[in-house]
């Protein structure tokens, strides 16, 4: 299958830092400056607009691997922008060079895997396993779990 893909495809995200995105409100930080998660989503996010939009309908990608590392912290109301391109295409997987900025400097950077999937067998197989965790009397995962 055709996936009309090309090494050196490039996609853009932007956002702005707000409480909605800080290490505090991720929980992965006790700081009031852009999160990390929210990072590594918006490079996330700049691959898929890279790539998925070029595939053929009922096809999707999702990420499976990452190796980022967050440089420089950014404050509430700079501005952020994720950059992702694609390097290297070895069947239906495919690797990203991403780079994350603020206003004022790079923020972060890595690469990011990602596989293209059928959409429908994907969503098909992951509802198959809810209907067989939930129906299953012997679960005990969720048992003590608790949202914070």
């Amino acid at each position: 299958m055709d996936l009309n893909l090309s090494v050196g495809m490039t996609g853009v995200k932007n956002e702005i830092v707000s409480n909605e995105n800080t290490a505090i409100k991720y929980g992965s930080g006790s700081v009031s400056v852009y999160a990390t998660p929210a990072m590594i989503g918006l490079m996330e996010g700049a691959a898929v607009k890279a790539v998925d939009p070029h595939l053929p309908e009922g096809m999707c990608t999702v990420g499976v691997d990452l190796k980022i590392r967050h440089t420089a912290a950014t404050p509430v109301g700079l501005a952020v922008r994720a950059m992702a391109e694609l390097i290297e295409i070895d069947g239906k997987r495919l690797v990203f060079s991403v780079k994350a900025f603020d206003e004022k400097e790079q923020i972060g950077s890595g690469t990011h895997e990602r596989y293209v999937i059928s959409t429908q067998r994907f969503l098909e197989k992951a509802e198959a396993k809810g209907r067989r965790a939930l129906s299953d009397p012997d679960s005990k995962t969720r048992e003590g779990i608790k949202q914070s």
